[in-house]
């Protein structure tokens, strides 16, 4: 009973919960649906896939950053200065106004208009920015409404949803496709959730929130590292759960939703199992959750623009408000606009992403310096194989 005490009152519980609140975004519950939906009764297979890219690579990452202090100077460094510099500026502007964020913000307002159906979307994106900033520029309490206040109400939620939709499950679908292939659409739709993307610039966030939190004598290699990576394990884990929930419920009642809208999929689903009232808190609940992962994405990207790029030589707020000005032009092109950008890098990047993060991790524990060569041959690969596919 006292163990269990501790683990509640645990600062890995409270950052395990507020990193399942920051990586949990638009492509978090709509990816693991549309592989669901897609798979049918073969969903064990693609969901392998998935989990392995949306939740165990991005504790590797969480891992190899932790490695490297948290520092992505020196994670991306490794590459070249230039190149690691560009590599690292793509990816946080994917996160942030170019991709990730602008996804969030148009994944809630696709949630709300199912139920607010006068809803317009250009005010929407504008109000939504307006509350980023308000929270991005007080940043210093993102942790607790992450972690405390909104998470276990939307784990509630979630959970919710997934057992009335599997309890009043129809028959799953049958799929003619060979496991091999549906382990690999899980293991590519899985690149959409960039969770591993996240992993890079949340690890500095929350060593930076544990070294603020801990006691002196509990930082060092057995003190915030240690806290750092259970709370990692913790949040990938509710991830998972997350994604088995969703998938297999859009498996069974993937016949009823429209396969040509996957930003639809979440709130059909919700209205279909919870009903009109109760679908429409769960889907205010859903778009919160989305907007709070905007502000971790936003915040990271605006540290990154003001210390990286300008050399704090702009302050903050300006970056701030550039940056919201274009995740506010990004996000009127709507959730399938946004993803049908994103895509294509996503497959080209991921893959030598994911070498990049193996081979800094060897670095560190073995100090294997080989990487130039094997990341940069991994992205030509990619785009060889994207554009010359058969």
């Amino acid at each position: 009973m006292k163990a269990m005490n501790k683990f509640f009152k645990s600062q890995s519980l409270a950052i395990g919960l507020a990193m399942f609140s920051m990586f949990f975004g638009a492509g978090n519950i709509i990816f693991p649906l549309a592989v669901g939906q897609f798979a049918g009764d073969q969903n064990l297979y693609a969901m392998s896939g998935l989990i392995l890219t949306a939740a165990i690579l991005p504790i590797a990452g969480v891992i190899a950053m932790i490695l490297f202090d948290g520092n992505t100077h020196q994670f991306f460094g490794r590459l070249g200065k230039v190149p690691g510099f560009l590599l690292a500026l793509t990816t946080i502007s994917l996160l942030g106004p170019l991709g990730s964020t602008p996804r969030c913000i148009a994944l809630s307002y696709v949630t709300l208009k199912s139920s607010f159906s006068e809803l317009s979307p250009i005010l929407f994106s504008a109000f939504a920015c307006g509350i980023i900033f308000l929270f991005t520029i007080r940043k210093n309490h993102i942790l607790t409404l992450l972690g405390w206040v909104l998470t276990p109400v939307l784990l509630i939620s979630l959970v919710s949803i997934i057992m009335m939709g599997l309890f009043t499950a129809p028959d799953v679908q049958n799929i003619n496709e060979t496991d091999t292939n549906m382990f690999l659409h899980g293991l590519k739709e899985g690149y959409n959730t960039m969770d591993l993307l996240a992993a890079f610039f949340f690890s500095s966030t929350i060593l930076n929130i544990l070294r603020m939190r801990l006691k002196a004598d509990e930082t060092g290699s057995s003190g915030y590292i240690k806290t750092a990576l259970q709370a990692s394990i913790i949040g990938a884990l509710l991830l998972s759960i997350i994604y088995v929930g969703f998938s297999t419920l859009a498996a069974f009642h993937g016949s009823d939703l429209d396969s040509n809208a996957k930003d639809l999929l979440l709130s059909t689903i919700t209205m279909k199992v919870a009903g009109t009232h109760a679908g429409t808190l769960v889907c205010i609940t859903i778009a919160l959750a989305c907007l709070t992962t905007a502000i971790a994405l936003i915040s990271a990207f605006t540290d990154f623009v003001q210390k990286e790029v300008f050399h704090q030589k702009i302050s903050y707020e300006i970056i701030l408000i550039g940056s919201l000005l274009l995740t506010f032009f990004v996000s009127t092109f709507e959730f399938t606009g946004i993803s049908t950008f994103l895509g294509p890098i996503l497959q080209i990047c991921y893959p030598g992403l994911i070498v990049l993060t193996l081979l800094n991790i060897a670095y560190r524990l073995k100090n294997f310096k080989p990487i130039k060569v094997p990341v940069f041959a991994t992205f030509a690969l990619s785009a060889f194989f994207y554009f010359f596919q058969p």
